[in-house]
């Protein structure tokens, strides 16, 4: 399987500072798997002054298997909740899984492994790392008793990026992000040695 670089649809240049317009350039610098299908979304506006957003969604086969956000929060003036950082990652992924695996107790710890991992893997360096992991279970009844029970998992996380040296890269946690999509999707890792190719992002059907 190829892991591919794709591109943001522009959407404009990000205003604020420098360091936040080159972290924005970084979120679209990340290179996803093909299966991810990532794009800008509107950032909150009252938790940070400067915020820059994605959605993504994991399809295999033409379906949706699992989704996500990701959102880069930006405060100049710092801020003590965030390890005395001045950007912050909150994130949210959602997946279906076994409907047994609902019931398994290690679920939650597991499911935060994913996350702890996958930055472990793309050496994205985090702080102040919080979180929840939640488990869903939907049975069905009356007329609507033959369709299947359905789980999913939702994991809600947050944490301070670490610079390495004198500028902050947040291209590897983006990367890990999308890794923890398709793990909690249920997805192979990629080999190791497999090769990188240019794509597009934000494009479900092929290019004109």
């Amino acid at each position: 399987m190829v892991v591919r670089e794709e591109t943001h649809p522009g959407t404009g240049a990000p205003s604020g500072p420098a360091e936040f317009r080159s972290a924005v350039a970084g979120l679209h610098a990340a290179r996803l798997r093909p299966e991810v299908f990532c794009e800008e979304m509107p950032a909150p506006q009252r938790i940070a002054p400067y915020a820059s957003a994605l959605s993504a969604d994991v399809t295999v086969d033409g379906v949706d298997v699992g989704t996500g956000r990701l959102i880069l929060l930006h405060d100049p003036d710092g801020n003590d909740a965030w390890a005395g950082g001045t950007f912050r990652f909150v994130a949210y992924v959602r997946a279906e899984v076994d409907a047994e695996l609902i019931t398994d107790p290690m679920l939650g710890e597991v499911g935060w492994s994913w996350l702890v991992e996958a930055l472990d893997a793309h050496g994205a360096e985090a702080a102040a790392m919080s979180g929840t992991v939640t488990r869903v279970a939907t049975e069905s009844f009356g007329g609507m008793a033959e369709e299947d029970t359905t789980a999913q998992v939702e994991l809600r996380a947050s944490w301070t990026p670490v610079a390495q040296g004198t500028s902050l890269d947040v291209a590897p946690h983006v990367e890990a992000w999308g890794e923890l999509l398709c793990t909690a999707a249920g997805l192979p890792p990629v080999p190791d040695g497999v090769a990188v190719i240019p794509s597009r992002r934000g494009q479900r059907g092929p290019t004109p």
